[in-house]
């Protein structure tokens, strides 16, 4: 374990800066917290989690793929793609870690999406315990521990200290470059920190909640359960909690022209909106019952029948947090699972 001083916290941001860009969790003025490119005197955010999640880094909102040059009958096809820089995503949470390996599920699956490959193999995570989880969390749920995050480097902060331990060669390499600054460290300040982060996890009020009625092979047992309708009758179909999610992976795919060539570009669509997957015969799903259903059947029911029993949700809490009618995951989850009481 090694660790550094919280005073030497900026000088360790300059160092990771001068090899990669480095983005951490910055403060906003309405109080909120976002990813920003670190520069000198940047303040690392004490907010639990971001707005947004980090998927933003490896599966942008918007994303060019490729542009388009016509001449008579001529089509010149130009490739946008780049190498790009090593960056260093610092300050990522347990929830938003885990949230990686199923996007890497998605989109590293043969035939590979060699956009979202390129920067996943020059990303380099560096995520944090929790300390204070919120009412809204609910990671445990889905089995991911918040003291012991994943990522290429784990961190815990006390109140003095910063302390930092590799998982992988890119987290080892990274520390390499940070000697200067760091010295060695005793586990018994993060054991403490594990602790106290673990008697507030346990009397969250998510605490209980399960996914023993989901999973794979449950899709004829809960399709047509009648809660359905009630459930997604307030529903504004406004795609804010998929906007959110750090798991979201649906996308559409554009053309936009430029007045000198055509632009062909993917953006994050939502299986919430009613245009989602129209085709020139219409939509599949016509009701918001339909597509609220499926957003939902997909996260705890297809997506882990086809890998593995990994459900498609990390507890983060941002729908409930963003939810204009409150209704989110672990609504749907106490209703459908037979948690009616509670």
């Amino acid at each position: 374990m090694l660790k550094c001083s919280l005073d030497k916290l900026q000088a360790l941001f300059a160092k990771i800066a001068e090899n990669a860009k480095l983005y951490l969790p910055i403060d906003n003025s309405d109080g909120t917290a976002s990813y920003g490119e670190w520069s000198e005197g940047t303040a690392w955010s004490n907010a639990l989690n971001t707005t947004k999640s980090p998927k933003d880094f490896f599966f942008p909102q918007t994303e060019d793929l490729m542009k388009f040059k016509t001449e008579g009958k001529n089509i010149e096809v130009i490739d946008v793609r780049r190498e790009c820089e090593d960056f260093v995503i610092f300050g990522v949470r347990a929830c938003d870690v885990k949230s990686f390996d199923i996007l890497d599920r998605v989109f590293l699956t043969e035939p590979r999406d060699s956009y979202y490959a390129m920067k996943r193999a020059h990303g380099i995570i560096v995520s944090v315990a929790c300390q204070k989880p919120a009412e809204t969390c609910f990671c445990g749920t889905f089995g991911i521990d918040a003291t012991e995050p994943a990522g290429d480097v784990t961190a815990w902060k006390s109140e003095d200290a910063l302390y930092l331990r590799a998982n992988t060669e890119k987290g080892s390499a990274l520390l390499d470059k940070l000697a200067d600054l760091l010295e060695e460290g005793s586990d018994e300040a993060v054991t403490a920190q594990k602790e106290k982060t673990k008697k507030i996890l346990d009397k969250l009020p998510l605490k209980e909640l399960t996914t023993d009625a989901f999973g794979g092979g449950k899709t004829k047992e809960l399709f047509d359960d009648p809660a359905w309708d009630a459930l997604s009758a307030t529903c504004l179909g406004c795609g804010t909690c998929t906007f959110v999610c750090p798991t979201c992976q649906c996308y559409d795919i554009k053309d936009f022209n430029t007045g000198n060539g055509v632009v062909r570009y993917r953006c994050w669509d939502s299986c919430m909106y009613s245009e989602f997957t129209r085709m020139a015969h219409g939509n599949n799903r016509l009701t918001q019952k339909e597509r609220f259903r499926q957003r939902f059947m997909h996260k705890l029911v297809y997506f882990p029948e086809n890998n593995d029993g990994m459900f498609s949700c990390v507890g983060c809490g941002r729908c409930l947090a963003k939810c204009p009618i409150s209704m989110n995951i672990v609504k749907v989850m106490k209703k459908i699972g037979g948690n009616k009481g509670e």
